[in-house]
């Protein structure tokens, strides 16, 4: 009788063991599965340095953010999106653009781009200091030097930056003056700017509004031009 009572108290032990090992939570599980939720639960950091290059694409951005530039930032071979325009590879990003903002038709705003993307030049070529134009088969050169950026103020509100650069060879055949802007507002490659040309002085070039020749790299083609006016 006794021997059966030790039997059955050890009986009730062990149950009682493996009742309370089944109930405690394992370490390593309880490790990965609050790392598991701390991951699913995790916000992903805002990046303040792109948030900041989105800001100033879109205009918005302090005048002690804008720093110089050198010519370097636009070295490169460039092709003008205005043949692109004229053959009517562009014509689903002004039909894109009306569908989006409803300001203008699709014909409205190839009207305006015709305007602005207007250029006698279909290539520039930038290396060093120098840029070579070229118009047809006709090439070039001319050296130029840095003289600083302006900021504008749009009638929107919105700010923009042209970086300035100034001839200072005697090629007579190419443009005295320069400004590039590109939605960028400290030294970062291109990828896309616009140009401002001209032969009487950057102030008189700043003015100047309505036509801002427009160069993608001579790499892409049509079909990778709209893709990046539309997407990017």
């Amino acid at each position: 009788m006794q021997k059966k009572y030790r039997t059955l108290r050890w009986m009730i032990g062990s149950l009682l063991v493996l009742s309370l090992a089944a109930c405690q939570a394992d370490p390593e599980t309880e490790q990965t599965t609050e790392s598991s939720t701390a991951a699913e639960i995790a916000i992903e950091p805002v990046n303040l340095q792109d948030q900041a290059t989105t800001d100033a694409a879109n205009g918005i951005f302090e005048d002690d953010q804008v720093a110089d530039r050198p010519l370097s930032d636009w070295e490169g071979e460039w092709q003008s999106v205005y043949p692109y325009l004229l053959d009517g590879t562009l014509d689903s990003v002004f039909a894109e653009k009306a569908e989006e903002t409803g300001e203008k038709t699709a014909s409205e705003y190839k009207e305006y781009y015709t305007v602005g993307y207007e250029s006698s030049f279909t290539g520039l070529t930038i290396t060093g200091e120098t840029i070579t134009f070229y118009e047809g088969d006709a090439a070039s050169t001319g050296t130029y030097a840095y003289s600083g950026y302006q900021i504008l103020t749009y009638e929107s509100g919105k700010k923009g930056v042209r970086y300035l650069f100034e001839r200072t060879d005697d090629a007579a055949d190419t443009p005295k003056y320069v400004q590039f802007s590109d939605h960028i507002i400290e030294p970062t490659a291109s990828a896309h700017f616009h140009i401002y040309l001209g032969d009487d002085s950057h102030a008189d070039l700043l003015e100047e509004m309505d036509n801002w020749p427009t160069f993608y790299p001579a790499g892409m083609d049509g079909d990778e031009i709209v893709e990046e006016m539309l997407h990017h």
